[in-house]
């Protein structure tokens, strides 16, 4: 058996780009340009079987997840995923083995939805709000809404009782609703939430070189600037604002009731426990994405020539990670950091972001700054205080939700703090202030 020599995840895309909607903002789909016009995009059986073989034996715990993406891999059928399963169980040796599924939920009927609660999948369900905010930019390749169909799917989800998370898309028009968005994304599921920035830039000489949409990984000269980001892209001021607004709602109602992703990690870096996830880790470079040809590259945004690693069938998946030229590429995160960042008081929970996003300069000049640098000190500014009492009241062997009995009597102080005489008193008594608790 071979190990690598820290944990690692891969994404694999059994169907590569290959998609039943032709949504807007998605920077998957060119991603056909790469391959021979000709090519298949459906993960033949032999890299299939390769691939969970070599992951198995690669990976030194109790449990091996794997995740499986698009493109839309519900397009390949109940029965391919069917073989997985059969595979899984084949080469466990012992371990347990856990799926996750990310889908549109277009495809989502009963067949899937029993397969997929019959074998304990978790399935992620992309959906970016209410109708009208989710039918701006998800639509299908006639350009029709796909908001009924996705709901269509919930349905069959819900009526085989099957696991499933929420992935949302903060772009330029649902980031100016963010608690519209949040509390139709708590009714769905089991209130497990997922927001991902929309940060896409305009394609600059040698992505056009190679057919492409949109920007390849940020080259930092001077070239790069905040101007170049498509119109679709959310606007670091309103995704400081979309998230502050969850937060102040979820830190008062929701905690141990509604989680949202990104309050759990940031949570973990505030007790010191590290990140969960590779965007606010110090180094990252330990999620890497197989296409549906065995071609493995550093990451799910890097899926660019000169971040290919090799072929799984030509060369052992423990070797690729462990190559030079990821290992360096985990390592550029924390080596290209820019002073401004080093220094930052909020460091320790953003360590610098995504690199896909640092193609800004600092006040200094240096050059990888992330675009959504302000918005980051400002949301972790404003979490700050109500962090620190949730690390305590957890650190103490308490639930996590009792930090909602502090703010509501935070809360309770302002309001006394600023009531006016003829007012109705804050207590709740039904007085006026001056004729209740104002003496």
């Amino acid at each position: 058996m071979h190990n690598h020599k820290a944990p690692y995840a891969i994404i694999a895309k059994p169907i590569g780009p290959i998609c039943n909607l032709d949504c807007k903002y998605c920077y998957y789909l060119e991603k056909q340009q790469l391959f021979q016009r000709n090519t298949s995009f459906r993960m033949s059986n032999e890299v299939l079987e390769s691939f969970i073989r070599q992951y198995i034996a690669s990976q030194d715990f109790s449990e091996v997840v794997f995740s499986w993406q698009g493109g839309e891999p519900t397009l390949l059928g109940v029965n391919f995923f069917r073989k997985v399963v059969e595979l899984q169980k084949r080469y466990a040796n012992g371990k347990k083995m856990s799926n996750a599924l990310q889908t549109n939920g277009v495809l989502l009927d009963d067949r899937w939805c029993e397969f997929l609660a019959e074998n304990r999948f978790l399935v992620g369900l992309s959906i970016d709000g209410p109708r009208g905010l989710h039918d701006c930019f998800r639509v299908d390749k006639h350009q029709r809404p796909t908001f009924d169909s996705v709901m269509k799917g919930v349905e069959f989800l819900e009526k085989h009782n099957t696991q499933f998370n929420t992935l949302t898309v903060v772009n330029d028009i649902n980031s100016r609703q963010p608690l519209k968005v949040y509390r139709f994304l708590k009714e769905l599921g089991e209130g497990f939430m997922q927001f991902i920035p929309l940060v896409e830039r305009k394609p600059g000489k040698e992505a056009k070189e190679l057919g492409l949409d949109l920007s390849m990984p940020p080259v930092q000269s001077e070239k790069d600037n905040e101007s170049s980001v498509t119109e679709w892209s959310v606007k670091p001021g309103q995704f400081g604002e979309f998230y502050i607004q969850i937060f102040d709602e979820w830190v008062r109602c929701d905690v141990g009731k509604g989680f949202v992703q990104f309050f759990d990690v940031a949570l973990g870096n505030w007790m010191g426990l590290g990140s969960g996830l590779c965007q606010f880790a110090p180094t990252c470079g330990h999620a890497s994405v197989l296409e549906h040809n065995g071609d493995l590259y550093s990451c799910d945004h890097y899926v660019y020539p000169q971040c290919k690693l090799g072929n799984i069938l030509e060369r052992p998946l423990y070797e690729l990670m462990d190559s030079n030229l990821q290992l360096q590429f985990g390592r550029n995160k924390l080596d290209l950091l820019p002073q401004d960042c080093i220094s930052c008081e909020v460091r320790f929970a953003c360590n610098g972001e995504c690199p896909k996003h640092r193609f800004l300069r600092t006040y200094s000049g240096e050059p990888g700054l992330s675009y959504l640098c302000s918005a980051y000190k400002r949301i972790f500014g404003h979490m700050d205080p109500y962090m620190q009492v949730i690390a305590r009241i957890v650190s103490s062997g308490n639930e996590a939700s009792l930090i909602m009995d502090y703010v509501a009597d935070e809360d309770r102080q302002k309001r006394f703090k600023t009531a006016k005489r003829n007012e109705p008193c804050p207590c709740g008594s039904g007085k006026k202030f001056k004729n209740c608790c104002g003496p």
